[in-house]
Formats: structure tokens, sequence, C-alpha cells
């Protein structure tokens, strides 16, 4: 086949980009003809991978966006690629992977927790409206054949939002690095980064993880380990990730008066020794289609905390953590950090949580999507011969 994989970025780091690179890169080596197209990239996932660098003058997000679809549009209408898949909102291509799930949906439950305080008066910002208005052309009767959603949460609502038919949804679980992620780190990183953070050997330590603390729920681990605190004198929260809010959390968790019990770490690329160096790990999000970071813990041996509005907690089951059906609720998100720090708990669940995630590893997610690809292709050209 030749394919074309549309994303405005390209890059290392990233879920999407990951995803990108080792999807291209099965293609390839599979002896397809690949070609991503993107506005920028770094080194080529493949020796055989090409890329189609569109860099339309453009200033600002929104007229990035706008200028980059229209240049797509243009670039895959006279390439003469059997199937194009987007992992982005770029309308009219045969494949739409919908990794961020619908952006109403986030504006509706995130993006007003986190943004700017006059969007709450005035609207959303222009580049939001553009990304509703590009995420209504890519899902309009007629624009795709197939949408791949991560997970049954996003799958409804992509339904009910957009009117896709259920024939052309396909839920394709992300996947998770079982090598990197595994609780044999424990012993070695783990101890020696819970050692530089200050906990003591019979700590509870819950993580969090995540860039964009309030998506991800941070003022409500905080005032759930507050809750949780007079019940547990061992009970400690470390905090993972990147935000520029970070001083406004650090000042919350003083006033909530268990700043002595968390550790600010900020962005870290050895993610992996975080879990090791965790017993739990909690995210009470408010809106994930899937968090990798899920799948993440369960492969480190962690039970996993995190509300129902991460798509990730479809798989969880009571033996491999809890899921927050009210995660604004302080006593609920106390209760289950009571009941997964009680001594032995979290280690007796590490064995099931482990093996939960090994049915999810990265090449499923991979060898899933290029065989939709192989299916849309067989379908198009079917198609070409009935006329």
């Amino acid at each position: 086949m030749k394919l074309a994989l549309v994303h405005l970025r390209h890059a290392g780091t990233g879920g999407t980009e990951r995803y990108l690179n080792q999807l291209a890169s099965h293609l390839a080596a599979e002896g397809h003809d690949v070609t991503i197209v993107c506005r920028r990239h770094e080194a080529a996932p493949h020796p055989a991978v090409r890329f189609a660098v569109l860099h339309g003058f453009a200033l600002g997000g929104a007229w990035r966006l706008w200028r980059f679809a229209r240049d797509v549009e243009r670039q895959v209408r006279g390439a003469g690629y059997d199937v194009v898949m987007a992992l982005g909102r770029t309308p009219g291509h045969d494949v739409v992977r919908l990794g961020g799930g619908c952006h109403a949906t986030y504006l509706a439950l995130a993006h007003r927790a986190a943004g700017n305080g006059w969007e709450r008066w005035l609207g959303p910002a222009p580049k939001q409206r553009l990304t509703l208005a590009l995420e209504g052309r890519t899902l309009a009767p007629g624009a795709y054949r197939r949408v791949i959603v991560n997970s049954e949460m996003v799958k409804r609502d992509v339904m009910t939002r957009h009117g896709v038919p259920e024939r052309a949804l396909r839920v394709i679980y992300n996947g998770v690095d079982l090598e990197r992620f595994h609780p044999r780190r424990r012993a070695d990183e783990g101890r020696r980064l819970r050692a530089e953070a200050g906990f003591a050997e019979d700590d509870r330590v819950v993580l969090f993880l995540g860039t964009g603390y309030a998506r991800k729920g941070l003022d409500r681990a905080l005032r759930g380990l507050a809750a949780a605190a007079p019940g547990r004198p061992e009970l400690r929260l470390l905090v993972v990730g990147y935000d520029s809010g970070r001083a406004s959390f650090e000042a919350l968790a003083t006033r909530l008066g268990v700043a002595s019990r968390v550790r600010f770490l900020g962005g870290r690329r050895d993610v992996e020794a975080c879990y090791a160096a965790a017993d739990l790990y909690l995210l009470p999000t408010r809106y994930d289609p899937f968090a990798s970071s899920s799948l993440e813990a369960l492969a480190s041996g962690l039970p996993v905390l995190t509300s129902a509005a991460n798509g990730a907690s479809e798989l969880l089951s009571p033996a491999e953590g809890s899921v927050l059906a009210r995660p604004d609720d302080p006593a609920e998100l106390a209760g289950a950090l009571l009941y997964w720090s009680e001594p032995g708990r979290a280690r007796a669940a590490a064995p099931g949580a482990r093996a939960l995630a090994e049915k999810h590893p990265e090449a499923r997610t991979v060898r899933e999507s290029a065989l939709l690809l192989e299916e849309v292709a067989a379908e198009k050209r079917a198609a070409g011969r009935a006329r």
C-alpha cells in the first residue's frame, strides 16, 4: 500500500507521536510505502519512511491549525495514496484516529478548570473554536471510512456528538512498553528515587503523574490526601509532571496542611523510576480519553485509582484498582487511598496489575491499527472494481 499518516507534529516524545512512529515503522518494515505528512519532524522512525513537510506561513496556534488542515487537503488530493490516515483533526481522510477524544467534551470537563479566566466570560478562544470546527468537518458524513477511538467511553461520545455510526468505529486501546515499565525496577531505581525524595521505607507512596495538573486532577488528589491523612500518617504523595502553575498547587498543599507529605519533582524523563518508587498510582483526571499512564502503572505492578472520566478505567476490575465515581468528593477519594494503602494490599495486587497490562502491549495496538488500514484499502479496491 501507498500510505499517508497525517499529524501536525512529528517528534520523539508524546503519546500520539509515539504511536505514529511505531505504526509508521511497522508498516514500512512490512514493505508498505509510508509517508508522514507533517508541519515539522525529527528523525524518521524507519529508513524507508519519508516525510511530506507542509510548513506554510502562519502566526499563532489557530492559524497554524487552519493552514495545516488546508495544505494537507491539497497535498493528499493528488498524491495517489491508497489510504490516508489522520492522527489529528484534518478533514477528508479515509481513517481518523481520535486519540484526544471529542474536543467539546474536553472543553466541558477539563479546559475550563485549567483555562484562562476570560474564557469563562467570552467563550472558547479562537484556537478552540477552530478545533471544534475542524473536528466537525473531519467527522462529517462521507468524510471518512473508519474512525479509531481508544476507549468505549470515547466511542459512545463520538456517536452522540457527531452521529458517527457504530459500524464505522473501531476501539483500539493504547498499548504499553512492557520492558520499560516493569516491577523489577522497584529494587534498584525505585528504592533510589524514594530515598532521593526523602521517603522512609515504611511510607505509603502515592504517585500522581501528568502534565497539566488541573486537567489531571491534582487539586482533587491533594484534597483526598488531606482527608485520608489522619487515618494513615505514613501516606505520601509524589507529584511528577510539568505545569506552569505549580506554585498554586504547592500553596494548596500548604493550605490543606499536607505540604510536608508532598514532593513535587517536576517533569522527568525517567518516569519508569517514578512508578517504581511508588506503591499506588492516583489519577483523578477530569478528562482523559485513555490515560496511557494508567497502563504504565499497571505494568509497573501498581494498583490504579482513577476517575470514570479516564477511558482506561474501563479496563480495571476491583482487583487492580478503583474507579472513582465522584472524584471531586474528598471522602470517596480518601476511602480509596485508605483501602489500597493497607499494609500488603498493593503488593498482593501487583501480579494481577501486571497481568492486565500484559494484555495490552504496544505491538498489539500497532498490529490492530495496521490491519484496519489494510481492511480499508481492500474496501476501496473493491469499490473501485464495482464502478
